[in-house]
């Protein structure tokens, strides 16, 4: 299961975006480091169910009307301060959490209401654009002294006759989870000398940075747009980086008023419809809302996962089946699983994301839309609905 870390500083509404996408209860509260342990959950990035096109919904569990919701792994970090990979504010404990991750969403407050240490201020007495390039800056610098720690060992190890530096780098990094694919690609991006003893400081950092990116792509989450200066958010929105405006407070308010019939609203929405049985402030606070999903697209916390994994991620999902005809398992219900794949799979690459049997025993595929098979290399696409044929079905 994909991944995603939630990271940034002390009280920009970390803990909030995690319940609001998980709807697990955690400690929320006004002071810094409210998490100290990572918290750990299931929630779901978006995208249209194959159903769509045919008469009737399908029955899986995850499918509401059409909008198919695919299982992904939440992270939720304690809060970063500049100076983490030096170990303040138990920094190293809380960056080491982070190799666990495919992507990282950096909550952001967008509406400057606290400083660089996460302590509450007045709304836009800080500027959030501080707060973008240090969860960078912190992790780039941790991973460039796990290098610069690691270094000896490499030199010890460029010695042996059959060195290979792609390989003794791939072996020091792949806690990191970076893969020996990566790295090899990462060091024909950079100008850095055959020998280890030759490498400075400055090709260790450059490599460190350049993993970094690779490995753990970052979506900004300019978080608390209800109460921020719109300038703020429109400042953010100009960078050169991807940034979704979100209010992890208004989704956490959508999802409970939902849970509790008071709107109809399902995560991803850019509108809410209000119910009767509100009363007059419930409603005004839905109104309030609803203006501002209207302004920015809707609350942003599925956004921000849905870009993290469909767009930073490069990923795809793909609808196993066992019926061709009827896109169903052997039970009869219709497209029961969706799996998330890179971008460039291939029905074996899904075949073994089902099992590994499935895939050792793969034989062939069936494109179940155009009920034609398909060949080991065909890639797939996304809503792609394909019958595998295995000696192990």
């Amino acid at each position: 299961m994909l991944s995603i870390a939630l990271a940034g500083k002390p009280n920009a509404g970390k803990s909030t975006f995690y319940t609001a996408a998980t709807m697990a209860e955690v400690d929320v509260a006004n002071y810094p480091f409210t998490t100290i342990d990572a918290n750990r959950g299931v929630s779901y990035v978006r995208t249209e169910c194959p159903c769509l096109e045919r008469e009737e919904r399908c029955n899986a569990d995850n499918c509401e009307n059409g909008k198919r919701y695919v299982p992904i792994e939440l992270l939720d970090v304690a809060g970063l301060v500049p100076g983490a990979h030096e170990g303040k504010g138990l920094g190293n404990q809380f960056l080491d959490e982070l190799t666990n991750a495919d992507v990282i969403v950096n909550v952001v407050d967008a509406s400057g209401g606290t400083n660089e240490k996460g302590e509450p201020v007045d709304i836009g007495d800080h500027d959030p654009l501080e707060d973008i390039d240090f969860i960078e800056e912190e992790m780039d610098l941790w991973l460039a002294g796990i290098v610069e720690r690691n270094w000896e060992s490499v030199e010890r190890k460029s010695r042996s006759p059959d060195f290979d530096i792609d390989d003794a780098l791939a072996d020091m990094l792949s806690g990191f989870g970076a893969s020996p694919k990566q790295i090899a690609m990462v060091l024909r991006e950079v100008d850095y000398p055959d020998d280890p003893i030759q490498w400075e400081d400055e090709h260790r950092e450059a490599l460190a940075r350049d993993v970094r990116r690779r490995t753990k792509p970052i979506v900004v989450a300019a978080n608390k747009i209800d109460v921020a200066p719109e300038e703020n958010v429109e400042r953010l929105l100009e960078l050169d980086k991807p940034v979704i405006p979100t209010t992890a407070e208004g989704e956490l308010a959508l999802r409970r008023a939902a849970d509790n019939d008071l709107i109809e609203y399902d995560p991803g929405d850019e509108t809410i419809a209000i119910g009767d049985g509100v009363n007059d402030a419930q409603r005004g606070a839905l109104e309030d809302l609803a203006d501002t999903m209207a302004e920015w697209g809707g609350t942003g916390v599925q956004a921000a996962l849905d870009h993290a994994v469909y767009d930073l991620l490069d990923h795809l999902t793909a609808y196993p089946v066992e019926d061709a005809a009827k896109w169903s398992d052997g039970s009869g219900n219709v497209l029961p699983d969706a799996f998330l794949l890179p971008q460039g799979s291939t029905p074996v690459d899904l075949a073994y994301s089902v099992h590994s049997d499935i895939g050792d025993g793969y034989l062939h595929a069936v494109n179940a839309k155009s009920n034609r098979e398909i060949g080991e290399e065909y890639e797939l696409e996304e809503g792609d609905v394909i019958k595998i044929v295995s000696t192990a079905s």
